[in-house]
């Protein structure tokens, strides 16, 4: 199975747009006449919940919050208090009490509120369940990366993504750099054959552990596994999907948008675990090798792990020029064609918003869903040829029945970690 290639009309959408969206970002709709709100819901409080929901608010003057979900009262506390700390946004934030909903189910009551706009920043395990039941119930939704931790997880969210856009509902995905005019530019001077032919992309993301796992004896009594391993869902593969898979997928999706989001033949990789971590199941470093059907080869390096050498960058050769971006404060082509990017730089975390919010005043959905699957399944792929020390190609990881996403969840409830991979031990399902 292959997934069909994404073609979305976003430069005729963005001309269409230009009048209202400037950089500095004033509210998409802050000049028009509007009599209804887009009410927007919040499932998942943490800090990029919080800063997706300030973006909503800031992207649309009629955009009201109503709703929230979290595992956490705590968390929704300090959520709202930190949105309420804006002063501009401030009285759109109309959480009362009753809409505050705790629990794993509370994703359910957020959509049954009355809001229109649903925004999903959970661990990505919860996507694929959570984005069902948006569209599902006609509401327009921004879904950050990745979109799933397995490949059953992916082929929903490609069923999900069709019913969006026959119900003509907008899903924005949150691969960030797909909305940098910077990187905009800059890939449409490789597209446009600034480099030559495409050889090969070095992409690398060595950074510090997001959120290291803590010791046993930290765990309260009481204390349920489910609980606790949502608490530390960094930690476990089936919540978080490694860390290839929820962080170095950005660097993974710009691979992808190189090639146009057509997919690779095959890949092999390497990874394991350095830094011993009591308790939780991922790698702390991978390094992937895609093919592609015409030679090309990527490149994908991550490491989390402290005390080490820091970058994030790539590094794109061609037969007659290289780019590079990340080293330096503008992307750059050096050789037969020498450019450096210019100009002022949006806020792409903004920019989602803004451009979500206008699809939805002017009814011109927009659907990032194809290639958001693209990207998490091309990070998928990779990690099951780290895993299992095999050659993957993308048949196999697009059809393959490894499901690691419990079907049922008890919060109370025991939930044994799967041991860590062992390459060349681990099979491939």
């Amino acid at each position: 199975m292959k997934i069909d290639k994404l073609v979305p009309d976003r430069r005729t959408f963005i001309r269409g747009t230009a009048g209202a969206l400037v950089v500095g970002f004033p509210a998409i709709v802050s000049t028009q006449s509007i009599t209804n709100a887009i009410k927007v819901g919040l499932v998942g409080c943490g800090g990029r919940g919080t800063g997706a929901a300030s973006q909503a608010l800031h992207a649309d003057d009629y955009a009201e919050l109503t709703a929230v979900a979290d595992i956490d009262q705590a968390q929704i506390d300090k959520s709202l208090r930190t949105l309420k700390a804006h002063s501009n946004i401030e009285s759109r934030v109309k959480v009362e009490p009753a809409r505050q909903f705790l629990g794993l189910d509370a994703y359910k009551k957020v959509i049954d509120s009355g809001v229109d706009i649903v925004i999903l920043t959970t661990p990505p395990g919860f996507r694929p369940t959570q984005l069902a039941a948006c569209i599902d119930a006609n509401k327009h939704v921004f879904c950050e990366k990745p979109i799933a931790t397995d490949a059953p997880g992916v082929r929903w969210v490609l069923e999900t993504t069709e019913k969006a856009r026959q119900k003509k509902l907008s899903l924005v995905a949150g691969f960030c750099w797909r909305y940098s005019n910077m990187i905009q530019d800059t890939f449409q001077q490789m597209h446009s054959g600034a480099l030559g032919r495409l050889v090969s992309y070095y992409a690398t993301y060595y950074t510090n552990p997001v959120k290291p796992m803590p010791p046993a004896s930290a765990r309260p009594a009481g204390m349920s596994d489910t609980e606790w391993q949502i608490r530390n869902w960094y930690n476990f593969v089936w919540l978080c999907g490694d860390s290839l898979v929820e962080q170095a997928v950005h660097s993974v999706d710009k691979i992808a948008w190189s090639m146009n989001d057509e997919p690779p033949v095959s890949c092999v990789g390497v990874g394991g675990r350095v830094i011993p971590a009591e308790g939780g199941n991922i790698y702390d470093h991978f390094e992937i090798n895609y093919l592609y059907p015409n030679g090309f080869r990527a490149f994908m390096a991550n490491r989390q792990i402290e005390g080490c050498y820091n970058e994030n960058s790539d590094y794109v050769l061609g037969t007659d020029s290289v780019l590079t971006i990340g080293r330096g404060p503008f992307p750059r082509i050096e050789g037969k064609t020498n450019w450096t990017w210019s100009g002022q730089k949006y806020d792409m975390y903004q920019r989602e918003h803004d451009l979500l919010f206008a699809s939805i005043r002017k009814n011109q959905p927009m659907n990032d869903g194809k290639r958001m699957a693209t990207s998490t399944l091309l990070a998928l792929m990779g990690r099951m040829a780290a895993y299992t020390g095999q050659q993957i190609t993308w048949e196999q990881a697009m059809n393959s029945q490894e499901k690691i996403f419990p079907d049922h969840l008890d919060w109370n409830g025991s939930l044994p970690v799967a041991p860590r991979a062992q390459p060349g031990i681990t099979k491939f399902v």
